[in-house]
């Protein structure tokens, strides 16, 4: 049986280190947004390992739902309070858990 701990450490492995400005790595938690994280190719590549490891069909999933992202510019806390509004929904590791557990993409 899969678990969360199972499909983080997948992605942990398969998507690049990012660091902060300090070179202190961030670690992927199973709520971190993936377009804020990775880029779309690396994301894009680790979905068809995830595939390919988990035995799901990911042809369901419409990455029209979930890109194009808005990164907030990095200055931009100090100039506003005002989040970002995002017109797609957030992928999240939590997701691909879910649906590695139910056998199928539950998400769309």
């Amino acid at each position: 049986m899969v678990t969360d701990e199972d499909v983080l450490d997948f992605f942990r492995r398969e998507l690049p280190l990012v660091t902060s400005l300090r070179l202190k790595p961030v670690q992927l938690k199973p709520d971190t947004i993936l377009q804020e994280y990775a880029e779309v190719e690396d994301l894009a590549q680790a979905i068809d390992r995830y595939a390919d490891k988990f035995g799901i069909d990911v042809s369901v999933l419409n990455i029209e739902n979930y890109f194009p992202w808005e990164i907030p510019w990095f200055f931009r806390k100090w100039f506003t309070k005002k989040s970002v509004k995002q017109s797609r929904k957030p992928l999240t590791i939590a997701m691909f858990a879910e649906s590695a557990k139910a056998g199928r993409w539950l998400y769309d």
